[in-house]
């Protein structure tokens, strides 16, 4: 059983998907917990407000849910917060607004740019967009500590003319080795991310390179989220996820209560 800790609802700007009906799938999937991560990034250009979450319309519905399928199963109530540099102030005062009980920490801007959209790989060669990408994600996790997991580290490549045809993490091994040290010497933790798998990529986010170098330099907590924006994805490939985490060197996954990380054995 592994339990989905990323998940998108129409309380997020791209989704339009009714936060019951993802309950209702959870459960026929047998899981004993999931946690609704809706997004909150600042100055994010290409719509204003896309992705500004509503956050007491959002506590109000979802303690709603969470008390009417609490014989069912677990729901949690976290965020998806986009960091950057240039906003790590309002990223700060934005988690201490509400009770979070899980926090996922995201790059979605570069430069102002969203690799999602053309324009970045109009601007930057694959290899200079990865690199850049690897370098903003750095600096922000500078400014802002106030989150448990890192969420689909590698997330940028998603989005690249040629995914992951051609990209390898060694080529970007110091950078991603310091992204991961600070990580760890914070005490938080990385997310595998399925969504890649749904978007045309071979691997998920990160790569099966970058689980393992997590481990190997200490890190232990992981959490696993399909990143749904429609009930269809929910847990999207999860029965692969045991093994890709044992070859990694794992035993165990991670879900939040609170904050804390609660440790799950791998079956």
């Amino acid at each position: 059983m592994i339990c989905d800790f990323h998940l998108h609802s129409n309380f997020s700007g791209d989704s339009h998907e009714d936060p019951e009906k993802i309950i209702q799938t959870c459960i026929e999937q047998g899981m004993s917990d999931m946690c609704f991560t809706d997004h909150q990034d600042f100055d994010f250009k290409y719509e204003k407000d896309l992705f500004t979450l509503d956050y007491n319309k959002y506590f109000e519905e979802l303690r709603t849910l969470k008390d009417k399928y609490k014989d069912k199963i677990n729901v949690h109530i976290g965020v998806e917060l986009g960091i950057e540099e240039r906003t790590a102030k309002d990223c700060i005062a934005f988690a201490e607004k509400m009770p979070y009980e899980f926090i996922i920490a995201s790059t979605h801007l570069v430069d102002g740019i969203d690799p999602y959209y053309p324009e970045y790989f109009g601007e930057y060669s694959e290899d200079e967009g990865f690199k850049r990408y690897f370098e903003f994600l750095n600096k922000g996790i500078d400014h802002f500590d106030n989150f448990d997991v890192y969420g689909h580290l590698d997330y940028v490549i998603r989005y690249a003319p040629n995914k992951d045809k051609f990209y390898n993490y060694c080529n970007y091994i110091d950078i991603i080795d310091e992204i991961l040290k600070k990580l760890i010497n914070k005490g938080k933790g990385i997310e595998v991310n399925t969504a890649g798998l749904y978007k045309g990529l071979k691997q998920t986010n990160p790569s099966k390179q970058i689980l393992k170098r997590y481990k190997e330099l200490g890190g232990e907590i992981i959490t696993v989220g399909s990143d749904a924006h429609v009930y269809t994805n929910l847990g999207y490939a999860f029965d692969t996820i045991p093994d890709l985490l044992k070859e990694s060197g794992f035993d165990y996954y991670c879900i939040f209560e609170n904050r804390k990380p609660k440790f799950l054995k791998l079956d």
